[in-house]
């Protein structure tokens, strides 16, 4: 079985709908596909009745942006309920927290001589929480002629229109939150983005205590090496190790993050969702 758990639709700053996204995974012969838009599940219903039709088996996720001692570290959350009151409200601040950027980093943008109009962005974002993204869709649509990611990393992403945000979930509150939704969290891409400081042995064994359920090992932005020794990592404290292209349509880099560029191995899948001994997927459970 063809298995990626992470996956990103329009609902947040993916290009393509929920459908759409499920269509491709079909085009990638993916068995499994996850999608986890940011902290909303707005996209879940088109995307489940889109697998109905592709015969593709949906996982129904999320990813949280969290606050790990000063550090941004992402978590993905799996299969957990969407009416969670804890969850909504949380999914409501992180919103209104993007919201409050908007302006702010228009005005930077201004400074710089970027002349786009909330309208802009909010079209870009299409009725997504608006992210950096959605500001490099509004700046290329308004005659910026050079490559999109230049524009989002050159400006955006830790340059001079960088605005830092006001407000993030605890980590481990958040994988509480997940997991007392009934849901697995599952700590994304650890070491990418300077990581490897943050998210250590001892931080996994104090995570896993409060329910951490996995760690995206497999994933384009870990080399060979990093996956090896947090593969070690995991094994350790008994964490299923996962693995997802982060895909994002062509609002990130292809090839290299694909759907399916990487995966989960099918025992790591069964033992994330509890599903005992792996074998074909069936319809009994609606993960397994």
């Amino acid at each position: 079985m063809r298995i990626d758990l992470h996956a990103h639709s329009r609902r947040s700053d993916g290009t393509d709908t929920p459908s759409e996204l499920v269509e491709a995974a079909g085009k990638a012969r993916l068995d499994v596909v996850a999608i986890t838009d940011h902290d909303n599940t707005e996209g879940w219903a088109e995307a489940a009745e889109a697998a109905l039709t592709k015969g593709i088996r949906l996982v129904k996720g999320v990813e949280m942006t969290t606050n790990c001692a000063g550090s941004t570290v992402h978590l993905l959350g799996y299969e957990f309920d969407p009416e969670d009151p804890t969850l909504v409200a949380e999914f409501a601040r992180a919103r209104d927290m993007r919201e409050e950027r908007v302006d702010k980093i228009l005005n930077e943008l201004r400074l710089l001589g970027h002349k786009i109009s909330r309208a802009d962005v909010e079209a870009a974002a299409a009725g997504a929480p608006i992210g950096k993204p959605h500001f490099n869709r509004a700046l290329v649509a308004n005659g910026l002629t050079i490559p999109e990611g230049t524009t989002y990393k050159e400006l955006l992403k830790g340059g001079q229109a960088y605005v830092k945000r006001t407000y993030s979930v605890d980590l481990a509150d958040a994988v509480r939150m997940i997991t007392e939704a009934d849901g697995k969290a599952v700590v994304a891409h650890p070491w990418a983005r300077r990581g490897r400081d943050v998210i250590t042995p001892a931080v996994l064994s104090q995570l896993k205590e409060v329910g951490l359920a996995g760690l995206e090992v497999n994933h384009p932005d870990h080399e060979l090496p990093d996956r090896a020794e947090l593969t070690a990592m995991a094994k350790e404290l008994d964490l299923a190790v996962t693995g997802g292209s982060d895909y994002h349509g062509s609002g990130k880099q292809l090839p290299k993050f694909a759907l399916g560029a990487c995966k989960t191995d099918v025992e790591q899948y069964y033992q994330l969702f509890d599903c005992g001994t792996p074998g074909k997927i069936t319809d009994i459970d609606p993960k397994c």
